[in-house]
């Protein structure tokens, strides 16, 4: 008769204890190799197109024709951000207003947002944005005739200037925080807000120094008396969701990189931007 003691009990018990942890171990091993693979990059790479937020109304940086047809120095960077990851790039409209809800939506709308995108504290406390590739600063469009009468801030703060600025972006925070005895008017596009201040709709646009030269330059109606002198300095990155490093440093590589070979510096020349990296 076969007796059980307590060694032999023993000994069983420390056999099944040593299969589980072998396949716990080969659990792990392969939870972890999964997990390698469905970072943010494996998504897009897998799905084989980048998904990018833009709103398509910010010349020269991000427009969209009325065909579709989306172009411009952000549009580009994008395309070069594909192009390392070997994929095709979708744009997908977004807006002032809306581009933090849109970032941040659940499920995800894009991957990422560019084409213009101030890097602000404010937006790095819930979001991640990528280093900059684009300076920038607040300045003014206004009619030619009138280029003298504005040369700072005092000028523009008062009752009779009429200030126009487009919705829900740093343009109109801007205007609110500084301009607080102007008049201002919210226009819902921005892209029709030069034309209009050309026109005599309104007196000034708050605008950006990489903005205001391509409409200068196309409408000799406007001028921008103060683009040497623009009332703050930042930069324009790339917008993203939290726990997509991956993608961030990606995208960081891709900044780096065309700053070190020069092709930044061709592109900012192509649009006529101004190029703040040396």
């Amino acid at each position: 008769m076969f007796r059980i003691t307590k060694t032999w009990l023993l000994i069983a018990a420390l056999a099944v204890c040593g299969t589980v942890g072998v396949a716990s171990c080969a659990k792990d091993k392969s939870a972890s190799t999964e997990q390698s693979d469905i970072g943010k990059v494996a998504e897009i790479k897998q799905r084989g197109m980048l998904l990018s937020g833009t709103t398509g109304d910010y010349r020269p940086l991000s427009f969209r024709e009325e065909n579709g047809t989306y172009w411009g120095f952000g549009i580009e960077m994008t395309g070069e951000i594909a192009k390392r990851l070997g994929v095709k790039v979708q744009f997908v409209p977004t807006s002032w207003p809306t581009l933090t809800d849109d970032v941040l939506a659940e499920p995800q709308l894009f991957d990422l947002a560019s084409g213009g995108i101030t890097i602000t504290d404010a937006r790095k406390e819930t979001m991640l944005m990528s280093e900059g590739y684009l300076v920038n600063g607040k300045t003014i469009l206004c009619r030619a005739s009138e280029a003298e009468r504005y040369q700072s801030l005092a000028d523009l703060n008062k009752p009779e200037v009429r200030v126009m600025v487009n919705p829900g972006g740093l343009n109109e925070k801007f205007a609110n925080e500084n301009l607080t005895n102007a008049t201002i008017i919210v226009h819902q596009k921005n892209e029709e807000i030069p034309t209009l201040v050309a026109e005599g709709a309104a007196d000034v646009m708050i605008t950006e120094i990489t903005e205001a030269p391509y409409y200068v330059q196309t409408d000799a109606r406007l001028a921008a008396p103060l683009l040497d002198k623009p009332f703050n300095h930042g930069e324009i990155g790339v917008l993203m969701q939290k726990g997509q490093e991956d993608l961030l440093q990606l995208v960081n590589n891709v900044i780096r990189q065309m700053k070190s070979d020069g092709s930044l510096r061709l592109l900012h020349k192509k649009y006529g931007l101004v190029y703040g990296y040396e």
